[in-house]
């Protein structure tokens, strides 16, 4: 797959149909559970579905998604970085994932800044907000290291627990 966004480590493109044990491992994973949610995928099988109903369509529809994260030197996933569009009157906002043996090493801020960057590079959007589970505390860190500051607490649809929203504004035109 092309890739969209590169740094010094790590190499951004779209998801595939091929990545959907990668999709399984990362959604099953506890802290992914507590802090995003159950996205109901059970197997490989319900992994796929997922990535073709919910993730893949997201290029298409808006040019960008949630991307796959790989090393520079490794073709092999371990997270996922990038935008979502939960409701087409809102900014798109920033999303990120990793596998449990690739967080506190840097990648995910590294990951999220050049998204950020990029973001600001095709002039997609001024703002750029963040949900995330108030006790995420890693998360939290991460987004306010890339410059997005607390706003307020808000219960997003299809979700047992509140959201902590987090907001930068890029200002397109300097």
């Amino acid at each position: 797959m092309t890739c969209i966004i590169s740094t010094a480590r790590l190499e951004l493109s779209e998801l595939t149909t091929q990545d959907a044990a990668f999709i399984y491992q990362l959604f099953t994973d506890s802290d992914c559970l507590r802090f995003i949610g159950d996205r109901g995928i059970s197997d490989i099988k319900s992994a796929a579905v997922y990535l073709a109903d919910k993730l893949i369509p997201s290029y298409q529809k808006y040019g960008y998604g949630l991307f796959k994260v790989t090393a520079k030197n490794n073709p092999q996933p371990f997270g996922l970085c990038g935008l979502v569009l939960r409701a087409e009157t809102k900014p798109p906002d920033i999303g990120f994932a990793f596998l449990p043996e690739f967080r506190a090493a840097g990648h995910c801020t590294e990951a999220a800044q050049a998204v950020l960057k990029w973001v600001k590079s095709q002039q997609l959007s001024d703002v750029i907000l963040a949900y995330t589970h108030p006790d995420n505390k890693a998360s939290i860190r991460v987004l306010e290291k890339i410059g997005l500051q607390q706003q307020y607490t808000t219960q997003l649809p299809n979700q047992d627990f509140a959201s902590l929203v987090l907001s930068i504004n890029l200002n397109l035109s300097d």
